[in-house]
């Protein structure tokens, strides 16, 4: 599986981007899929993730809930970040990654695949 992931950029604080991240492959619709960003100087950190079963399940770390919503597209073979409200510490490189299990796992490790990244930046 390979992941590309796009729609990051420069955007004022309070505003909002939409990434995207499309997979290669036909097994897309058996892949949990995640985002997770990395800021200048600080480790990964896991932001949301939808199940491949289940209806979708999400989740979400607490720093984004309410503000960020992820969603896929089985036909399209892509997930959607769509980042509102966006504050200056969500500045960070946002990567889509793909995995082989089952719920929404938080953790990296649990991940196959990743995308090469996206950089988001959000000014005060």
């Amino acid at each position: 599986v390979q992941l590309q992931a796009s729609g990051g950029g420069l955007v004022q604080a309070g505003g909002s981007l939409r990434l995207s991240c499309a997979a290669s492959g036909r097994t897309f619709r058996s892949y949990a899929m995640g985002w997770f960003r990395q800021a200048p100087g600080k480790e990964r950190e896991f932001v949301t993730a939808i199940s491949w079963n289940n209806g979708g399940i999400t989740a979400y770390a607490d720093s984004v809930k309410g503000r960020f919503t992820i969603s896929r597209d089985n036909a399209k073979n892509t997930v959607y970040l769509q980042m509102n409200s966006l504050k200056p510490e969500d500045t960070a490189v946002y990567y889509c990654a793909a995995g082989v299990v089952g719920g929404t796992p938080r953790h990296s490790a649990s991940y196959d695949y990743w995308g090469q990244g996206t950089l988001v930046t959000v000014s005060s």
